[in-house]
């Protein structure tokens, strides 16, 4: 029995080019996603890759999760609380972005402290500008670890 797509003369799988282009990603960046277990593919007789349609909605949730700085790793385990052949629905994407969003609050306030102290000072203990001195007077900060002390921010400051 054919499916409505199929009734409809569209083919109800996508070759790799054809999801690229309409996906936005390079061919190679397909092949990562599916060595990765991101996505996966079926094979033809002539051993050509066909993807779901629903494969589409995979890569943008992929490419949407890596814009806002999402390890690919954390990508990976999201995508493993799906089925593996299902297309992110709505829901899924608020359950899953919701366990992103205190990391993405943590990296915001990192930037937003990194920029407005990028002109007077690098952190403390990473640099010896004359202004230091003043700021962190015989480097009390090393005590508190390695690194630029003062612009850590959230989890960092509290290990």
């Amino acid at each position: 029995m054919k499916t409505r797509l199929e009734q409809a003369g569209i083919s109800p799988t996508l070759s790799v080019g054809e999801v690229a282009r309409r996906a936005g990603v390079s061919v190679s960046a397909l092949h990562f996603y599916e060595a990765k277990g991101l996505i996966s593919s079926d094979r033809t007789q002539g051993n050509q890759r066909r993807y779901a349609r629903a494969v589409l909605r995979r890569v943008a949730f992929i490419r949407v999760a890596q814009r806002v700085g999402i390890a690919l790793t954390d990508i990976a385990a999201a995508l493993a609380t799906l089925p593996a052949t299902a297309a992110p629905t709505r829901a899924d994407w608020a359950r899953l972005s919701a366990a992103w969003r205190a990391d993405l609050d943590e990296r915001m306030a990192q930037l937003k402290k990194l920029r407005d102290t990028l002109d007077d000072c690098i952190g403390c203990g990473c640099l010896s500008i004359d202004r230091c001195r003043l700021r962190n007077p015989c480097d009390k900060l090393a005590g508190q670890g390695a690194g630029p002390q003062r612009l850590w921010v959230g989890r960092r400051s509290a290990e």
